[in-house]
């Protein structure tokens, strides 16, 4: 029998996480890696940080949860702060956790890496791919450049999620995607 390869999983939220973690744990030895300083509050944060630790535990899988640098991630969105969801705003958000990550891989040694953001309808799973594969070539690891979404995977996680009672968040994590989450509820609600 042929051991399975090392993966190490970049993991957005429990919600997200729970189908792609399951899922890629039938082919590889999977670490879940919570690396998220983009999240907002600090409330949130811990919610999503316990949710991850728990479905893990429940799947029998290793976590890391990585350090929580907001100081650098604002740095690097605050000149795209006015610019609205699906924009160099998120591009740049995607780029910072998906580089930590092949960091992280590579420390760790671990050869491979992905990410859950591509289960979201609401992510650009091009841009995912794009950039996973350029932290993957400055790092010396590969990404595996998936798009957890196809074959009903979004859907799937959504069942995951109620099955386990995680939260669904309706905002990705920054301040600015849940200001816009806020306002399109205030407008659903006039």
């Amino acid at each position: 029998m042929t051991a399975k390869k090392a993966i190490l999983v970049h993991a957005c939220c429990a919600s997200c996480s729970s189908y792609v973690l399951e899922y890629l744990a039938g082919t590889y030895q999977v670490t879940a890696y919570f690396f998220n300083p983009n999240i907002h509050p600090d409330e949130e944060y811990a919610l999503r940080l316990a949710e991850m630790r728990s479905v893990c535990d429940g799947l029998g899988l290793r976590f890391v949860e990585g350090e929580c640098p907001k100081d650098r991630w604002w740095k690097e969105i605050l000149p795209f702060r006015e610019l609205p969801e699906k924009s160099e705003r998120c591009w740049t958000c995607y780029r910072f956790r998906l580089e930590e990550t092949a960091r992280k891989a590579a420390e760790l040694g671990i050869p491979l890496f992905t990410t859950t953001l591509s289960v979201s309808p609401h992510k650009s799973y091009e841009r995912i791919a794009v950039f996973g594969g350029e932290a993957a070539a400055k790092h010396g690891i590969e990404f595996l450049a998936e798009d957890f979404k196809k074959k009903d995977g979004f859907k799937i996680s959504v069942a995951r999620s109620r099955e386990r009672g995680l939260t669904r968040q309706d905002y990705c994590g920054c301040i600015m995607s849940y200001e816009e989450a806020r306002k399109r509820r205030d407008e659903g609600n006039q």
